[in-house]
């Protein structure tokens, strides 16, 4: 049965945390006197306050969760956050269609990246802020925070930890799931400072730097520009950029290994290694298709190259240059990568490396089952054996992602939209890529799309975040009747 109380005592609590978020803008704002103050005060008393109604009315529930509940608790978790925080932007006039700021505030949880404004820079301080505040939230999961900060609530937190936990399987560090959430945090906090010191040093403001740090690591690719980050013109911020939307990408789990410069441990996975080496072979690949189609410079094409893989295959969407302008075998390669996604575990989306390493290594024992019939023959990773049960889900995973991306082009083609431009925008919110290619290539926002293509597409969004079963699971009926 569902515990339909002590859900709501969670949500009531996201509501509350929302708000709270919402006013850690106010000092920034009042700072800048931006006209942004009242709307952001609103928007965070009144998600606030009707938070801490429904945790108060719910606060003597027995706080128990099973693992429908957790399904539950994170799909409905990310619309109600996605409603709430699109407050600001309908409240400040910033925008003003409900579809439209709901796009907004969806493709920053889920850190896509895709953006209906056409003129970013006009944006004041405080709005801007909380625009990159939404992605920088959304790139750990609200889900995790919760646990890791109210661990005091009693809720069976494993259950919304592998509800929210992006990849194959949930990252573990620590024999508590409050404990893993708590020190996966602060590396996630920890790297953000770095890279906003960094990005000051190299010539941001102090305001950007917070703004692109807070996207970057969470592999988000909301920018405070027009132009992205090609309106700096600065290499060192580029490279800076790039070394952590890279970092982003890497399983948090290695990146805890490294922080504790345990280099063999994260040496011996293998999904790290495939990760690098796919980074490293697309980078060479355009790189020298640059040099030889363009008059750059080595240096340019390599900085070009490695910007636009990394922002690509870690689906964050910063752009130093229109990829749709490239020769047509530079743009294929970027085309592919969109299908490829980060690693298991990090805050990038799309189908992630260790799901293809699975698939490609079932693939070939299919092979040598077909020489030695008789023979026990398993998928091994890391040096263990994959159970089949992993196996077949992995596998079902990857039909269904392409299913939707097929589907989601058809119905976005029904709505008018020419085939290319439809496929482009599926496979860039499925991913959470941000830009995708036809009509929504870099040089392009998704302003010109109507107000249903906006919700269907936001539905996207959520559904690669979520990786799918967490959504799609809610729309079979053995879910809600085979209790």
């Amino acid at each position: 049965m569902f515990h339909f109380k002590a859900i709501l005592h969670i949500l009531g609590t996201l509501l509350l945390l929302n708000g709270l978020f919402m006013a850690s803008i106010l000092p920034v704002s009042w700072y800048t006197g931006s006209s942004d103050f009242n709307p952001l005060l609103y928007s965070s008393v009144l998600s606030f306050n009707l938070g801490i109604v429904i945790w108060w009315l719910t606060r003597k529930v027995k706080k128990e969760l099973s693992k429908r509940d957790g399904y539950i608790i994170v799909t409905f978790g990310w619309l109600i956050m996605g409603m709430s925080g699109c407050l600001p932007f309908l409240l400040s006039g910033t925008i003003d269609s409900i579809p439209s700021a709901l796009f907004e505030t969806i493709s920053g949880y889920t850190t896509t990246g895709a953006s209906i404004l056409n003129d970013v820079e006009a944006l004041t301080p405080g709005i801007m802020l909380w625009r990159s505040m939404t992605q920088w939230i959304g790139g750990m999961g609200i889900i995790v925070l919760t646990v890791a900060i109210l661990p005091l609530l009693g809720v069976g937190g494993m259950e919304l930890f592998t509800a929210e936990s992006p990849g194959p399987s949930s990252v573990k560090i620590h024999a508590k799931i409050t404990d893993t959430a708590k020190r996966l945090w602060l590396i996630y906090v920890l790297i953000t400072g770095a890279e906003v010191v960094l990005l000051k040093f190299a010539g941001m403001s102090w305001l950007d730097a917070i703004n692109h740090s807070f996207t970057t690591v969470s592999t988000g690719g909301f920018s405070t520009k027009n132009a992205s980050i090609a309106a700096y013109e600065n290499p060192l911020i580029e490279y800076i950029i790039s070394g952590f939307m890279l970092i982003g990408g890497i399983n948090f789990t290695i990146i805890y290994f490294l922080c504790k410069f345990s280099f063999q441990k994260a040496a011996e996975n293998e999904e790290f290694r495939v990760y690098l080496g796919i980074v490293s072979s697309f980078v060479i690949l355009i790189t020298t298709t640059l040099i030889l189609t363009t008059d750059d410079q080595i240096e340019k094409s390599f900085r070009q190259a490695f910007f636009q893989v990394t922002t690509i295959v870690t689906t964050t969407g910063f752009s130093t240059s229109n990829y749709a302008t490239w020769t047509p075998f530079a743009y294929m390669l970027i085309v592919f990568l969109m299908f490829v996604g980060g690693s298991a575990g990090s805050t990038a989306g799309g189908v992630k490396v260790a799901r293809h390493l699975i698939i490609f290594k079932n693939s070939y024992s299919e092979f040598k089952r077909l020489l030695h019939p008789r023979g026990v023959i398993r998928v091994r990773m890391n040096n263990q054996t994959v159970d089949s049960k992993n196996v077949y889900n992995v596998l079902a995973f990857f039909f269904i992602y392409l299913l939707v991306f097929l589907m989601g082009s058809l119905v976005i083609s029904g709505f008018g939209y020419d085939i290319v431009t439809s496929a482009g925008a599926s496979i860039a919110c499925l991913g959470n890529i941000g830009p995708g290619f036809g009509g929504v290539d870099p040089s392009n926002s998704f302003a010109f799309f109507g107000d249903g293509a906006k919700l269907f597409l936001s539905f996207l969004m959520l559904l690669g975040r979520l990786e799918l079963f967490t959504v799609l699971i809610l729309f079979t009926p053995a879910f809600w009747y085979n209790v």
